[in-house]
């Protein structure tokens, strides 16, 4: 449709441009009449303005077209509410993540959590556009400073002159080259790595938040376990010792201790199964859906009984955490970022050039005017500017050592809670648990054989089962503190995501396609 037009106002201008040449013929046969002249003037100020219209269409035809994309917050919200897990899709995902991993069936696994947190994460995918968003700026630092055209035209009543209409155009091209293109470049190259490094610690993140909540998971399911069993005991017990005052054996004050023991356990099964809800709801929250996706969903962690591995944190492998902490690094490109910048405050202290290239129509005269334009820096040489771009940098510098001591002491805080959990797990495996055990164990025998009754035998079961109960916290209390050990190493330190291959995950690379 455009094209058309442009046919039409070409021909147009033809047409007029012939009825100029033959006005023009009859002037210089000497019938300079004032008819003539005044057709003259009408045809060239008519073929000016058919001039400015195909210029205007022609630019139009070349323009961008990108149309509205409004946001349907309403639609968004429902289709938020009522979103699921695509559980088939979530193991095809994990799969491609580590290729010959033989993984547990029937539910999702840590390495399958991690896959859907990828793919699905709404926070994930925020962070993914903000790096096709950087390289896009990146892009357009790379593009130089916009040409300026400027037509202007002038009418002069003088009949001594030629032609009354003079028509000029000139053009300002400002030479974008040295160090204020390079700084430029450099300052949005360095944005795209940053937007990469803001990527990953969000996706350490969320990995962390939804770890945590498996562990809520799986612990509180155990602790509801044993806090029934020990419920459970401690009625059998109360209900011996209700015999034995209803004999006049004992006194009704002896039942308090073991009804304020029986209450405990029951309001820690309580927290434990809000435990349970509340670690579901965590990792719902992480991949942006509701709880009641779960439902029906079993969460698998063969090997959360057993007590993980943990590296010995030597000088060298806390440096290399610390050189490869994404946030760390961040820190980094903050700096460069501010190297850059300087490097063009500098580089201000030159003048700016333009080009100013024109042509001027005058009465059948034609003029090539060129000109040169230089933009001076400020009456200082940019001094101020350089002051502050180098306060700047010093700010950035001090920000890596904030950064560096940070990360220090989160692996130093995290390891020496990884090693106080590990430690008193282990007492309560060697020491505490079989001695609970034990005494079970003969109150068994010593029921059978009568020598105790009902409530004696209640009491060192109630034992047992707590001792049982305190090595599941402590447990729970060692998973913990591997997940903040790996958060603050970030690497992960078993399980299934120790085999992920990242030659095959093309996840964190996002899609650049225009």
């Amino acid at each position: 449709m455009i094209g058309r037009v442009f046919q039409v106002l070409v021909s147009v201008l033809q047409i007029y441009n012939r009825d100029l040449s033959c006005n023009i013929l009859l002037c210089a046969a000497g019938q300079n009449t004032p008819g003539i002249v005044k057709v003259r003037r009408l045809n060239f100020k008519l073929s000016l303005a058919v001039l400015s219209a195909s210029g205007v269409v022609a630019m139009a035809g070349g323009c961008m077209r990108v149309p509205p994309a409004p946001v349907d917050l309403p639609a968004r919200a429902a289709a938020r509410v009522g979103g699921g897990l695509d559980v088939s899709a979530i193991a095809a995902r994990a799969a491609t993540l580590a290729p010959g991993t033989r993984r547990p069936e029937g539910g999702i696994d840590r390495l399958a959590l991690f896959a859907a947190i990828l793919s699905d994460d709404p926070r994930v995918a925020a962070a993914r556009a903000g790096v096709v968003a950087a390289r896009r700026d990146a892009r357009l630092a790379h593009k130089a400073a916009n040409p300026m055209l400027s037509v202007a035209s002038d009418y002069t009543n003088d009949p001594s002159m030629p032609a009354p209409w003079t028509i000029g155009a000139t053009a300002d091209v400002q030479l974008d080259f040295g160090g204020r293109r390079a700084g430029r470049i450099r300052g949005a190259d360095l944005g795209v790595v940053g937007a990469g490094y803001d990527l990953v610690e969000v996706v350490w993140a969320e990995r962390i938040a939804a770890a945590r909540g498996l562990v809520d998971v799986f612990a509180g399911e155990r602790q509801v376990a044993l806090g029934d069993e020990l419920v459970a005991l401690y009625d059998r017990q109360l209900a011996a010792m209700r015999r034995r005052v209803d004999g006049g054996e004992m006194s009704a004050l002896s039942l308090a201790p073991v009804r304020a023991a029986r209450a405990a356990a029951a309001r820690a099964r309580d927290d434990a199964r809000a435990r349970i809800v509340g670690g579901r709801a965590a990792i719902a929250t992480v991949l942006g859906v509701p709880v009641s996706a779960f439902d029906g969903v079993a969460l698998l962690w063969p090997d959360f009984d057993a007590v993980p591995p943990a590296p010995a944190i030597t000088p060298g492998l806390k440096q290399a955490a610390l050189v490869h902490r994404a946030d760390v690094m961040r820190t980094m490109v903050a700096y460069d970022q501010a190297e850059a910048a300087l490097r063009v405050e500098v580089a201000r202290q030159t003048p700016s050039i333009s080009l100013a290239p024109g042509y001027s129509w005058e009465g059948g005269l034609i003029h090539i005017p060129f000109g040169i334009a230089l933009q001076a820096p400020s009456f200082d040489l940019n001094r101020s500017a350089i002051m502050a771009a180098e306060a700047h940098r010093a700010a950035a510098g001090q920000a890596i050592e904030s950064a560096l001591a940070d990360a220090q002491g989160a692996i130093d805080t995290a390891a020496s809670e990884r090693a106080a959990a590990e430690a008193a797990l282990a007492r309560l495996t060697h020491e505490e648990l079989p001695q609970a055990r034990l005494a079970a164990d003969r109150a068994d025998a010593q029921l059978r054989l009568g020598a105790i009754d009902r409530a004696d035998w209640a009491a060192a079961k109630s034992a047992d089962a707590a001792a049982r109960l305190a090595a599941i916290d402590a447990l729970a209390r060692l998973r913990l503190a591997q997940i903040g050990l790996e958060a603050a190493l970030r690497r992960p330190l078993d399980g299934p995501e120790t085999l992920i291959s990242v030659r095959t995950d093309p996840a964190l690379a996002g899609d650049d396609r225009p």
